[in-house]
């Protein structure tokens, strides 16, 4: 019994292959609603749903010719077509969708630009300065100045060493054993 409409549609593939308009109109009429609900069923949505199927049947118009009877049945090499033009129309709008966010994260992001600190830039360096400020009270008084005034006066070691009247490598041992300290105590914070 299955082999009846499928002698009627290949034998419509054959006029549509034919070029006759009738055919195709005829092979519409018969196929569309399962084709349409095979479509619906892989885009969800109705439209395009519609777009796919109508594809398919440009499609079918145009290769008709090269349908083979002997390699599936009619009704498999539609459901096919369609199914491609279904998958072809989702990502289109998946694509259109990603243009489309893109350019919406192009337009916040500029809205959003600024000269002034955004809130997680303001509240990360915040929770930096206090671990900064809870590690170099753990340095001794004399590494806490070196430091301090190497890093926050921008002084070079000489200078220091001239400036505090010490020798240029107790100068230089304090700030490397300062700043050792420091490393190991930040890396507690981060």
């Amino acid at each position: 019994m299955q082999d009846e409409p499928d002698q009627a549609l290949i034998a419509l593939i054959d006029r549509v292959a034919a070029r006759e308009e009738t055919a195709l109109k005829a092979l519409y009429d018969q196929t569309s609603g399962k084709l349409y609900g095979l479509a619906l069923r892989v885009t969800a949505n109705r439209e395009w749903a519609e777009d796919a199927l109508q594809e398919t049947f440009l499609q079918v118009w145009k290769n008709a010719a090269d349908y083979r009877a002997s390699l599936s049945p009619p009704m498999a090499w539609l459901g096919l077509i369609v199914r491609s033009r279904a998958l072809d129309q989702l990502r289109r709008h998946k694509a259109e969708r990603e243009h489309l966010t893109d350019e919406l994260d192009e337009a916040l992001a500029d809205t959003l630009e600024g000269d002034s600190a955004n809130p997680m830039d303001t509240s990360l360096a915040s929770q930096q300065a206090w671990a900064l400020h809870q590690c170099l009270t753990r340095l001794e008084n004399k590494q806490r100045e070196v430091v301090s005034l190497a890093y926050l006066r921008d002084l070079s070691h000489g200078e220091l060493a001239q400036q505090l009247k010490l020798p240029l490598g107790t100068v230089k041992s304090w700030i490397r054993r300062g700043l050792d300290q420091l490393r190991a105590c930040m890396a507690r914070y981060a």
